[in-house]
């Protein structure tokens, strides 16, 4: 394959302008190549500038479409307003927001001090939310019931608590309530949430060793028996920016394998079987842990 194999039609976003926060890597990155396949123009957003290049170039040796890259903390207010403008300048217009800029570091709450839990609120809950409010006021407000709008914000699987990531469970918690709020507050646009859970994502490399011997093991914690794909989760940010989901708002989309239903009343999960991966980014490949994991029982299987 040498472009993304997109279960959409080709034309799909053909003419529409869709911005993407936490464009330079792992779900950002695959969803910007899903939605530059399907003819959509797209405004990268994210802190480093180079990483979003990368991706704008990577795009448009396949995809004949307009690919502008805006470096900007999310978490500064003048900061996004001003990078909103610069997004209305180049394009116009902002059909579709994908709210996916975030981030957060493995550690129990009793060891989280005031700093680190307001630089972790501030990536996933408040800059998601002055993202999508500017982005409202200075487009979408004034053109309600012209077009059809949505703001899709990825939260995480937070159900049921978010042991070493209290921080970020809170703030995501906080996110899936401000999508509710805002579906009807800011109605007709669509306002919807979609909650990723173990995804074999890049990121998983930057967590420590003692995090990643834990992602090694969350394949048999989860009923279907793996962990899930970055293209898994951009096909559902990709329906749900499509005409397909109009009627859909104030909803949260689970994409976890189930991982959350799974009980100790029910020790056998899975059945020892997994479903089969959908994996239609020409350039995914599994993060350095999930390989080493792969590398190591594959080695057990042939000593015995």
């Amino acid at each position: 394959m040498n472009s993304f194999q997109s279960v959409f039609k080709a034309d799909l976003f053909k003419g529409k302008a869709i911005v993407i926060t936490g464009g330079g890597s792992g779900i950002g990155r695959c969803t910007a190549h899903e939605l530059a396949s399907l003819e959509a123009d797209l405004a990268l957003v994210g802190r480093k500038i180079e990483k979003l290049e990368t991706v704008r170039d990577e795009i448009l040796k396949t995809c004949a479409v307009k690919v502008s890259v805006h470096s900007c903390d999310i978490r500064e207010e003048d900061k996004v307003a001003a990078t909103v403008a610069d997004i209305l300048k180049e394009h116009g217009k902002i059909d579709h927001l994908i709210n996916n800029a975030g981030g957060q570091f493995p550690a129990p709450l009793c060891t989280i001090n005031a700093k680190g839990w307001e630089t972790v609120v501030r990536n996933n809950l408040t800059g998601g939310f002055l993202v999508a409010r500017e982005v409202y006021n200075q487009h979408m407000a004034k053109n309600l019931g012209k077009t059809d709008m949505s703001i899709t914000n990825i939260i995480a699987d937070m159900w049921n608590g978010m042991p070493g990531m209290g921080h970020s469970g809170a703030a995501r918690a906080g996110m899936l309530n401000f999508s509710e709020t805002a579906s009807l507050e800011w109605a007709p646009v669509r306002v919807n949430a979609v909650a990723p859970g173990f995804i074999a994502s890049s990121g998983m490399d930057t967590y420590p060793e003692p995090m990643k011997q834990t992602i090694m093991q969350l394949d048999k914690t989860i009923p279907l028996q793996r962990l899930g794909l970055e293209a898994e989760v951009s096909g559902v940010l990709t329906f749900l920016c499509s005409p397909a989901a109009s009627f859909i708002s104030g909803s949260c989309i689970r994409i976890d394998g189930a991982a959350p239903n799974a009980k100790r009343v029910w020790p056998v999960v899975g059945n020892g079987q997994q479903n089969p991966a959908f994996n239609s980014f020409h350039l995914g490949g599994l993060p350095d842990v999930i390989q080493r994991r792969d590398a190591d029982r594959e080695a057990k299987k042939a000593a015995k």
